[in-house]
């Protein structure tokens, strides 16, 4: 099982929050100013009382921040995005997603996972038996379990609905061209006007059939940070990032760690421990080019990263920052638009 994230309890207390946001340096309020309005960043959840000083005001429990949370974090001015990564292991509800949504400002964005059922051959809830899932691909339920209740619940503040496939053995899929085609028509089925971006960790998917069926379908690729997936340098050489409907990245895991010894290393997730400049150079300056691209950009991070996702956000938007006033700059001394 992916154990990213696994409390996101019913926001039943979303009219009363019992925290509040820390109050940002000057710096970090700067540096928000000065980036473009289609970047949002955002990290795996908001629920980690590690972030106490960081995202809140004050010490709170995990299931405190879970029910109450949402809105603190979303008041921070970096922080204008966030994965819900509950919905992988069971459908959220139109109630449960429209009481987040109520709680963040009109230009928040939500990035949800679809239903592990929808993205795994095999039965997940059963690890070691191959037990046939019938729910794989199934675009009626994926319809009537994940589309509608993102779009009802949601609304404008939906981001992209996110497919996560998780390693997958070419044998559960009779072939690699078996599963793309089954993939292009469960696609096609879905309804129309949702964003859907597609989270591969079987590197010997990313083919130039993949990304025709990207092109044939409207869909998202979403580039990961994560040791089961192809680098991310590669990842940007075979799908070209200017050509996406919406730019998404998930920084997730760093390489060489499993997610559990990744918690242990870095709870309470309050300091950045093994910083890693070379993937944030490269999404900074993916980031950069999707935004002169006139991309909807998004970026999720996660603790397991660096030890920190909402620190690690911010130091990628300083890098994004600095960029953007240069480009800023050069465009006014030339007397560009």
């Amino acid at each position: 099982m992916d154990t990213q994230l696994g409390l996101f309890p019913d926001a039943t207390h979303a009219g009363r929050s019992a925290v509040g946001p820390a109050d940002p340096p000057a710096e970090l309020r700067d540096i928000a100013a000065r980036l473009p309005r289609e970047l949002r960043l955002g990290t795996s959840s908001w629920s980690f009382p590690g972030w106490e000083s960081i995202v809140y005001d004050r010490a709170a429990s995990e299931s405190a921040l879970a029910s109450d949370g949402l809105a603190a974090y979303a008041s921070h001015p970096l922080l204008r995005a966030v994965g819900v990564d509950r919905s992988y292991y069971r459908p959220l509800t139109v109630k449960q997603l429209r009481a987040y949504a109520d709680v963040v400002p009109d230009d928040f964005r939500f990035v949800v996972k679809a239903d592990r059922l929808l993205t795994s051959p095999t039965d997940p809830g059963s690890p070691g038996v191959r037990a046939r899932n019938p729910r794989f691909l199934d675009a009626a339920y994926a319809t009537a379990e994940a589309v509608q209740p993102v779009v009802e619940g949601l609304g404008t503040k939906a981001g992209p609905l996110l497919f996560q496939f998780s390693p997958i053995p070419a044998g559960l899929l009779g072939g690699r061209g078996a599963f793309l085609e089954r993939l292009h028509l469960f696609l096609e089925a879905l309804p129309k006007g949702v964003t859907y971006a597609l989270e591969l960790r079987t590197p010997s998917l990313l083919t130039q059939e993949y990304v025709e069926l990207l092109d044939a379908t409207g869909a998202s690729h979403c580039y990961n940070v994560h040791p089961a997936m192809t680098p991310l340098a590669k990842q940007l050489l075979v799908v070209q990032p200017f050509y996406q409907p919406v730019l998404l990245i998930r920084w997730m895991l760093r390489a060489g760690l499993e997610y559990e010894t990744a918690r242990e290393r870095y709870e309470p997730f309050d300091r950045l421990v093994d910083e890693d400049p070379l993937t944030r150079e490269l999404i900074a300056r993916t980031v950069f080019d999707g935004l002169l691209g006139e991309r909807e950009v998004i970026v999720i991070a996660n603790n397991k990263a660096e030890g920190s996702a909402p620190l690690t956000l911010f130091r990628l938007a300083e890098r994004i920052a600095g960029w953007s006033s240069a480009s800023s700059s050069g465009r006014s001394a030339r007397g560009g638009p």
